[in-house]
């Protein structure tokens, strides 16, 4: 069974009931995928958020970038990457980290802007992250500020799927193991540069084809043996 889906297609059912009529839904009008979707027929979407920390509350969005997976492809023209608005000095930790500077950040588009467009890309989707907890959190945060409503959405979460593959080989897991540039050599992928939005979403979605080839290999792979929520 798909951990949750019925809890999460009845929240979905209830925010679409409150949620004003716009962008928000008509994300939430979108059914969810099917658990039993075979993973070929899926239409996922592999995203990254680069922000200024780990908390909501206090940090931002800093750019977003995704990268659709189609019958176990990536489709490299659905590309599509945005830096988001800042109004405040970026601190020095971040700049070092992401590489977007204050000029970069302040000539970026508002989030009021681009939260519509992404929410149009995942509706009806399966969403792709590495370490849901981030994106999961920053856009649930954007929307219930922006329009009231939760973010809600299938979610294959990689560092997960990673976890659950190296315990049943019995490999011991070290600190930074299950980091996103730590594991795709594993697979025999090559090293991207961290923390650009859109290439992290490109290799995430190179290892999640990488990791699904090996645990649920051809017709075997529907979205229930994924660890989605």
């Amino acid at each position: 069974m798909w951990p949750d889906w019925f809890s999460l297609e009845a929240k979905r059912r209830r925010a679409l009931q409150r949620a004003p009529a716009g962008p928000m839904r008509d994300f939430l009008a979108a059914p969810l995928a099917a658990p039993d979707t075979p993973c070929a027929a899926a239409e996922i979407v592999s995203l990254d958020l680069e922000t200024t920390g780990l908390d909501p509350t206090r940090h931002h969005i800093l750019s977003m970038g995704l990268v659709e997976i189609r019958q176990q492809t990536i489709h490299l023209d659905s590309a599509w990457h945005r830096l988001i608005r800042q109004h405040d000095e970026l601190p020095a930790e971040s700049v070092v980290i992401h590489r977007i500077t204050d000029d970069q950040a302040a000539a970026g588009m508002p989030l009021e802007e681009t939260l519509p467009q992404l929410l149009a890309r995942l509706a009806g989707r399966v969403m792709l992250v590495h370490f849901a907890r981030v994106e999961q959190r920053f856009l649930d945060a954007a929307c219930r500020r922006l329009y009231g409503a939760p973010f809600l959405i299938p979610t294959i979460d990689t560092l997960v799927l990673a976890q659950r593959y190296l315990s049943l080989r019995n490999h011991s897991i070290q600190a930074g193991d299950l980091r996103l540039f730590n594991l795709r050599p594993r697979f025999g992928l090559p090293r991207y540069r961290a923390h650009n939005a859109l290439s992290d979403a490109l290799a995430t979605a190179e290892l999640f084809l990488a990791m699904s080839a090996e645990m649920a290999p051809g017709d075997s792979c529907r979205l229930k043996k994924m660890r989605c929520n």
